[in-house]
């Protein structure tokens, strides 16, 4: 289907635009910066749930489809699509993006500066989504990461320095092997364009398959918190204010996995039938060490950030498994990770504005103070652990029976890690919310209704794709299935 409206280039320049605006703003306009910004993600919002509901499963395929030529002369395309692949991707980014600015709007520091940073970022993560030309995907790709560190270093807490300049030196290393990856399958296609679908259905020589998959595994791979190069994930959760890291685990971390699966895996397919053993060992340890190691956090961005670890380790293991179960179960994942952990870190930041602290033993007794904020970080919790009718639930069970179908050592280790994963997650919320209440905070007030509606929307979000998980999958395995046909 090919678009009369350019809805994919609206849903780039809405934040673009956005950031320009603010830009041009007075300094002393923070209101006005705050509404641009919020306009913006209101914009983007609507038209990925417009998309997302209009796109013909029945057809399937690519839709919405922009292409002009950019470089001709290089092969460079500007070229925009959706599948059932990037279109849930497409509209988290909009439902986190929406809520991460509602959830700012009482920033008071650098507002400008901080506002325009994030729909920087928010325009390379959309960017990245939404590419099929390799040269455009990875200019959006580090679009996406450089705001990163201002971001930390400046609005955070906790060792930002230290968190921002470790992030932005890992996924850089990331990026520094995804380049030559482009050019390698650039120069071996033999087409002399960066054409992902036009590489794709030439084929690449077998050969070379090994080495590219290799390059896109472990550049992605940072980005998407693969074992062992994950470290800068939970220092990064901790150190980025609070909308900065509902991006960040949110959505940030699908970008690696995205990259591996869109790239790596569509280009590469027999490539990763070499190295999928390995994937699916690294993904394993990943889902256990990160649960073993979120057991031993006191606090409470520190217990999200492992959890995302061993979260992401069940993506990896389900793309490792080159099953439909197990990558539509990958790509869900993604998507109930992302909603999962906003309403998480969202939680959290109203928790820290208010008692000016993240660590377990001081706090005890929250949902007596905060009830609002208490029932969203258990919502969200519950989601964690796979609890039955939440968006997680469904994701969760179609990965392990693939995993369990494709290895079953590693599969039987990935629901032992769940289950340590569960044990965390309840001891966070028995000692956080119930218990003795610390009488520092009694009177640290609660969410305003007015604050309520992006984590409502969020917790909406988990259950409605809980209670109706086909409003998902139907539309995730029109894109995955012609990817497991080419592993055969």
């Amino acid at each position: 289907m090919n678009a009369g409206f350019p809805y994919l280039s609206a849903i780039l320049l809405a934040p673009a635009l956005g950031m320009l605006v603010i830009l041009l703003l007075p300094h002393g306009n923070q209101r006005a910066v705050r509404w641009v910004s919020l306009v913006s993600a209101v914009i983007c919002l609507a038209l990925s749930v417009y998309l997302y509901a209009a796109y013909d499963r029945a057809a399937a395929g690519l839709q919405f489809v922009e292409r002009a030529s950019w470089v001709p002369s290089l092969g460079i395309f500007y070229y925009l699509a959706v599948d059932g692949i990037n279109l849930p991707m497409v509209l988290l980014t909009s439902i986190v993006f929406f809520t991460g600015v509602w959830t700012m709007w009482d920033l008071q520091h650098r507002v400008k500066e901080f506002f325009a940073l994030m729909l920087l970022m928010v325009v390379g993560v959309y960017g990245v989504f939404l590419s099929l030309d390799l040269f455009f995907l990875f200019v959006w790709y580090d679009v996406s990461l450089f705001p990163m560190y201002p971001l930390i270093a400046i609005w955070g807490s906790t060792r930002k320095e230290y968190g921002a300049l470790k992030l932005t030196l890992y996924l850089l290393a990331g990026s520094a092997l995804v380049l030559p990856g482009i050019l390698y399958v650039y120069f071996q296609s033999g087409l002399f364009t960066f054409d992902l679908v036009q590489i794709a259905q030439a084929g690449l020589p077998v050969e070379a398959q090994y080495l590219g998959f290799f390059l896109f595994l472990f550049g992605f791979g940072v980005l998407a918190g693969l074992w062992p190069f994950h470290t800068w994930s939970p220092v990064g959760h901790v150190a980025a204010p609070t909308a900065v890291s509902m991006i960040h685990a949110g959505v940030l971390m699908k970008l690696g996995a995205y990259g591996v699966l869109r790239v790596g895996m569509f280009l590469c397919p027999q490539g990763l039938g070499d190295w999928s053993p390995l994937f699916a060992l690294l993904a394993t340890v990943g889902i256990v060490y990160g649960a073993f190691v979120g057991l031993a956090q006191t606090d409470l961005k520190y217990v999200i950030g492992y959890s995302s670890v061993s979260h992401m380790g069940l993506v990896s293991l389900g793309l490792a498994t080159m099953s439909q179960g197990g990558l539509s179960g990958a790509v869900f994942q993604m998507f109930a990770h992302g909603i999962m952990t906003a309403l998480f870190f969202s939680s959290v930041g109203h928790i820290y504005d208010r008692t000016h602290t993240k660590l377990i033993p001081e706090l005890g007794g929250m949902a007596k103070v905060m009830p609002r904020a208490s029932f969203f970080f258990i919502l969200a919790a519950l989601a964690g652990i796979g609890v039955p009718c939440l968006a997680s639930f469904w994701a969760e069970l179609l990965v392990f029976i693939a995993g369990y179908r494709a290895y079953p050592v590693l599969g039987v280790c990935a629901v032992l890690g769940l289950v340590v994963s569960a044990l965390f997650m309840l001891r966070v919320v028995q000692k956080t919310f119930y218990g003795v209440k610390n009488e520092r905070f009694a009177q640290a007030g609660d969410m305003t209704m007015v604050m309520i509606v992006p984590r409502a929307l969020l917790a909406g979000t988990i259950l409605l794709f809980g209670l109706l998980p086909r409003l998902a999958l139907d539309l995730i395995n029109t894109g995955v299935a012609p990817l497991v046909g080419m592993f055969k």
